[in-house]
């Protein structure tokens, strides 16, 4: 092998160590664009009213549905707003790495048929700067996703009004 057949050699192989880390950074910068477009509420807006009731306003994402993130019993989490969901539906692996209790089973009708969940309670709920305590909710074993159904056992205690593509939640006082 000739000296000149070794320098090609070398010279392609830093052509392909440039495009992967090219494309690593593509991949590093175009990910947070796209969690914003999925999530446009990682950190939501919060005010405070001059009553003292505690506001978060949300951001519609690109399929029109209101994820934001949150949290129960401290631990971050991130919500899917349900108006169609009588309680807040918990997939059992994120259940799991809360350490929330199942209780009860009982069988719920969902858009997928009927399912069987299991009761449990949530002692704190937080979106934003508003808190929800002992909150019913249940554990959806069929469930494979990453986000919680925020449904109306928690919803009904927050005012909600969608103006355009916002949402603002405000606390019951």
């Amino acid at each position: 092998m000739s000296e000149n057949d070794v320098t090609t050699s070398f010279g392609k192989g830093f052509v392909w160590i440039a495009w992967v880390i090219g494309l690593a950074l593509l991949v590093f910068v175009f990910q947070d664009l796209l969690d914003d477009q999925y999530n446009p509420n990682q950190d939501p807006k919060l005010s405070l009213q001059s009553n003292g009731q505690a506001q978060v306003t949300l951001q519609q994402n690109r399929q029109g549905h209101y994820l934001t993130n949150g949290a129960i019993n401290g631990e971050k989490v991130t919500f899917l707003l349900d108006t169609g969901a009588t309680q807040v539906s918990i997939p059992a692996h994120i259940a799991e790495k809360l350490s929330l209790q199942a209780g009860g089973k009982s069988r719920v009708q969902t858009a997928n048929g009927s399912i069987a969940v299991y009761q449990t309670q949530i002692n704190e709920l937080r979106i934003g700067n508003i808190y929800l305590y002992n909150v019913a909710a249940h554990i959806n074993p069929s469930m494979n996703a990453n986000e919680i159904l925020l449904g109306m056992s928690a919803l009904k205690r927050v005012e909600f009004r969608q103006t355009g593509k916002q949402l603002i939640l405000r606390e019951q006082l």
